[in-house]
C-alpha cells in the first residue's frame, strides 16, 4: 500500500514537472519588441519643410518579430 502511494505521488511530481518545462518552452519562443525611444520631439521648422527621424525597435525575444501596419501619429 505504501509503495502505491509513493509512486503514485512519483507520477504526479514527474507530470508537473514535465507539464511546467513543456510549457514554459512555448513561453520562450515568442518575439518582444523594445523601442529605447517611443517619442521624437522635432525642432521649429519652416512650413513644408520634411522632417524625418527614425526610430529604432529592438527584438528582445528569441523568434521572428514581424513589424506591419505602420502609421504615424
Amino acid at each position: 500500500m505504501r509503495f502505491k502511494a509513493v509512486a503514485v505521488l512519483g507520477c504526479a511530481l514527474f507530470l508537473a514537472v514535465f507539464a511546467a518545462i513543456a510549457i514554459g518552452a512555448q513561453d520562450d519562443a515568442h518575439p518582444s519588441a523594445f523601442f529605447p525611444a517611443t517619442s521624437y520631439e522635432f525642432s521649429p521648422v519652416l512650413d513644408g519643410t520634411n522632417v524625418v527621424h527614425e526610430f529604432v525597435i529592438q527584438n528582445k525575444g528569441n523568434a521572428l518579430l514581424k513589424v506591419e501596419k505602420v502609421k504615424t501619429g
